[in-house]
């Protein structure tokens, strides 16, 4: 009987073997094999010998305070740890797809006693008479008759032979599901990491800009109160102290702006943590450290099909598109499923094991879809619909991450004039200002003058701060951009030219 069943089983298995999944094509990349050339990307060098993707973000950010901060959010953000949740959910489900493949085999015992009334009792034993056997045993009080059957039952049951691979498919869809939700991991980890830098220079850029305003601030009241004296003199009118309060009035509000900002920066920093900032944090380098960020490889665009995770799951789940396609496809032909049982049988338990006692049944079914009303075809449509979904889905994220690059390097090569032209601005705005403060003490000019200049630093030294800001966003959206902060060190160790 065990070799009945296991030559059953090594049959089942031998049969199973076709595949109607298409054979997968890549698309082609929407975008051109290179960058876009232009005033703006003149400083370009592509770098074929080193990844920004296989830089280290440790060796990226160089802030020892942005270091601390994002481990501590790698340990404690709950979107990231609902990734990777998310990840051994798929692999679950994968499991539990892929154990359709396989027969479940079960051992089940049973046994059961029966008391029969006196009177089924007797027709009973007359058959059983008639047959040549005795009755079990005889009821105490009231008669009757009392019966017993054991069986031990060895089998599966209702096992799909996968002659068409639909199991086949659907295995591969759930796998493929999986590993996407893998990179989708690795793309929440890289997102996180450029967000925490992002939110910790933000954090710093108002802590500057709370301190510039402060500073314009007690300049503003020095200036109000010189005014207020030469106005109580007779030397100033009551226009020029109207004037000096606007500014200092329009100072008090910005520093009611930023005060408000670095409050919410802190808050904004604190959920991507997912725990409170750290009292003892670093000291870190400031916004004008000369190593900040390590200066960054640009790679040719296909090299971003293999280091954008993004990408990767995008094209993961067009082949699980493609997968489900042969699924659908193996709904067409017939179903066959198998069951099949052995084991013993006896009424006495002593029995049980005796030779003779030993049963099996095999049932074979198939089933053949003959008029389902079009939902075989309709799902076959929905199949290919959701697999040209997925080829455009894949598509827009190479084109996303194209322009993705392609803007980062666009400031990476302008931002360095762009700062050293508004720190002469800044120089210049200070000479303005002192010059048209002097000549207005000496009675040459009106204080209208002097307000513009003062107006005028303040605007250029905000600005200023500002456009570092967006420098320091942009190296990090490129280093995001071209698949950085996946790993903690450099895969190769090369010499990092610092990031002024």
């Amino acid at each position: 009987m065990k070799k009945s069943v296991l030559a059953v089983v090594v049959g089942m298995l031998a049969v199973s073997g076709c595949s109607l999944i298409p054979d997968y094509q890549r698309p082609n990349a929407p975008v051109e094999n290179a960058w876009p050339h232009g005033q703006a990307y003149d400083a370009l060098t592509v770098n074929r010998d080193q990844q920004a993707a296989d830089i280290g973000w440790r060796d990226f950010y160089r802030d020892p305070a942005l270091q601390q901060l994002i481990q501590l959010s790698l340990d404690n953000n709950r979107d990231l740890r609902q990734a990777a949740l998310n990840v051994r959910l798929y692999q679950a489900q994968y499991r539990v797809q892929r154990a359709e493949l396989f027969p479940d085999i079960g051992v089940s015992g049973t046994g059961t006693r029966t008391r029969s009334p006196e009177d089924l009792s007797q027709v009973s034993a007359i058959r059983e008479l008639l047959a040549g056997n005795s009755a079990d045993g005889a009821g105490g009080g009231g008669g009757g008759s009392i019966s017993s059957q054991y069986s031990v039952t060895l089998g599966f049951t209702s096992y799909e032979l996968d002659l068409f691979g639909r199991l086949r498919s659907l295995s591969e869809q759930a796998l493929l599901n999986y590993f996407a939700t893998s990179e989708g991991r690795r793309s929440t980890q890289i997102s996180l990491v450029s967000e925490v830098a992002n939110a910790y220079y933000a954090w710093l850029t108002d802590q500057r800009m709370l301190q510039l305003t402060r500073e314009t601030l007690a300049a503003y009241q020095r200036s109000y109160d010189l005014t207020r004296q030469t106005v109580e003199n007779g030397v100033a009118s009551g226009l020029d102290l109207r004037q000096s309060r606007t500014a200092l009035e329009g100072a008090r509000a910005n520093l009611a702006q930023y005060t408000r900002q670095l409050a919410q920066d802190r808050n904004a920093l604190t959920l991507l943590l997912g725990t409170s900032i750290p009292a003892d944090l670093p000291q870190g380098k400031g916004l004008d450290g000369k190593d900040l960020l390590a200066d960054l490889p640009a790679n040719l665009p296909s090299d971003l099909l293999q280091k954008r995770p993004d990408i990767l799951q995008s094209e993961l789940q067009l082949r699980a598109a493609n997968a489900n396609i042969g699924a659908a496809r193996a709904a067409f032909f017939p179903r066959i499923s198998l069951t099949a049982q052995g084991g013993t049988a006896s009424r006495d338990l002593n029995g049980l094991f005796d030779a003779g006692s030993g049963y099996w049944t095999f049932s074979p079914s198939i089933n053949i879809p003959i008029f389902t009303a079009g939902s075989l075809k309709a799902s076959l449509d929905a199949a290919k619909i959701q697999k040209d979904i997925n080829v455009a889905t894949y598509e827009k994220s190479i084109q996303t991450a194209f322009r993705e690059v392609a803007d980062a390097l666009a400031a990476k090569g302008t931002y360095d004039d762009q700062l050293q032209a508004q720190q002469d601005l800044v120089q210049a705005s200070q000479e303005y200002y002192d010059l048209a403060n002097l000549r207005y003490r000496q009675g040459i000019d009106n204080y209208l003058t002097v307000l513009d200049a003062q107006r005028s630093l303040y605007s250029a030294q905000q600005q200023l701060i500002t456009d570092r800001l967006n420098q320091l966003n942009s190296e990090v959206t490129l280093y995001k951009a071209l698949g950085g902060g996946w790993l903690e060190r450099s895969q190769t160790r090369p010499p990092l030219a610092a990031k002024p």
